[in-house]
């Protein structure tokens, strides 16, 4: 959907190499030893930069905290926003600009999968580490080691096999429907799960009676919607991102496909609701994190989130603002080294080792990946609220 521009990417190239990203200034050289780098790489425009406008707002908020209470061993953490659309090709072009600055010792990030599975032979191949919190693809954790069998890419997020099984499980156990249609997105989210939950829709005996895909940008859904019309569902799942997702739900309404609509965590947005209108009521999501279930070590971060952005929070918000603490966390026990961060992140290997956040404990896999428990929201009256119903 993004073309490469050439003049803005030499624009950026000549602020790399003053030290600028995205107006965030290196400062000088006293500035810079005083100071300690981590890269949040992120769609910051295009489609999806409300989505990296979540990871933002986490990510400033706890180090911002961080640096009130005295930064990291006398020294302030500074967050390097690099805006890379959600594209694997400008994913690649940024993961350079990371490993190629010595100042930078870790990353918050990337968003999308298909981002951070572009991004990863490089961090991989020049030994920096990253935590996700959000890109959920399954491919991440066959990608993420070096030869020695080191793993440099972390997440504090679910994959989409346990989410799309997830929802499989909630539409026949819970809701009760037996005949569903499957609308995905064509990229490594959608497809990831959209396969996760057809087969375990076979497994429940759940009819899938259609299954048809788009691609990021798509305007007119409305040949795919016919089709699955046709095989008169009685809910619909959408695998993508909340851009389409909302466009989906409206023309589906247009042509009389008035079924609830489940989604995955690409759709737990509030532009979503916005751009939806009164076609996004009755979706219901999946989401690791749910304000209103949340514990009292998380009521805190609530309140001053609200008060800060003047709205409520979102997961990857909450997400992101647990990765943040995390990689402030192992630079403080083991400095700003990238192979001792990362063996230290690879060393939260059980709850009693994991990071207490506000999204729980975190703690990571073998394969750097974090075992976490799915909420389910929806949308009634134009708000996000919790699902009545929640899996036991």
């Amino acid at each position: 959907m993004f073309g490469r521009n050439v003049k803005r990417m030499a624009v950026f190239m000549a602020a790399l190499g003053l030290g600028l990203a995205l107006g965030v200034s290196a400062g000088s050289a006293q500035a810079a030893d005083n100071t300690i780098k981590i890269a949040v790489p992120s769609p910051y425009t295009g489609s999806a930069a409300g989505f990296g406008e979540n990871v933002k707002a986490g990510v400033a908020m706890k180090i911002d905290e961080v640096n009130a209470a005295g930064g990291v061993n006398g020294k302030k953490i500074e967050a390097v926003y690099l805006d890379e659309q959600c594209e694997p090709r400008e994913a690649a072009t940024v993961s350079s600009s990371i490993v190629n600055d010595p100042e930078i010792v870790g990353i918050v990030g990337h968003l999308c999968s298909s981002a951070h599975l572009a991004a990863l032979p490089t961090y991989v191949r020049e030994g920096i580490a990253a935590i996700s919190p959000t890109a959920t693809n399954i491919s991440i954790s066959d990608k993420n080691k070096d030869e020695q069998g080191k793993v440099w890419s972390f997440r504090n997020v679910y994959r989409d096999d346990f989410q799309g099984k997830f929802l499989a499980d909630y539409i026949d156990k819970v809701m009760g429907f037996k005949k569903v249609a499957v609308f995905y997105e064509n990229n490594d989210y959608g497809i990831g799960l959209k396969d996760a939950f057809v087969k375990e829709a076979k497994k429940l005996g759940l009819n899938v009676v259609g299954d048809e895909a788009y691609k990021k940008g798509d305007q007119d859904f409305t040949p795919q919607l016919t089709k699955l019309k046709g095989g008169a569902p009685q809910a619909m799942f959408i695998a993508g991102y909340y851009p389409e997702g909302a466009l989906i739900a409206d023309q589906a309404k247009k042509i009389g496909l008035n079924v609830p609509k489940f989604g995955a965590d690409g759709f737990d947005n509030a532009d979503y609701i916005k751009l939806g209108g009164a076609a996004a009521d009755d979706t219901y999501l999946t989401a690791p994190f749910l304000a209103d279930t949340a514990g009292p070590d998380a009521k805190k971060f609530i309140k001053d989130f609200k008060a800060r952005y003047k709205r409520e929070v979102d997961w990857m918000s909450a997400n992101a603002y647990d990765a943040a603490g995390m990689m402030v966390q192992a630079i403080a026990k083991v400095g700003p080294d990238r192979a001792k961060i990362r063996a230290y992140l690879a060393g939260m290997n059980t709850p009693e080792k994991g990071y207490q956040g506000v999204t729980g404990v975190n703690y990571f896999d073998a394969n750097g990946d974090c075992q976490k428990p799915a909420f389910v929201k929806m949308v009634k009256g134009g708000k996000f609220v919790p699902a009545p119903k929640q899996m036991n």
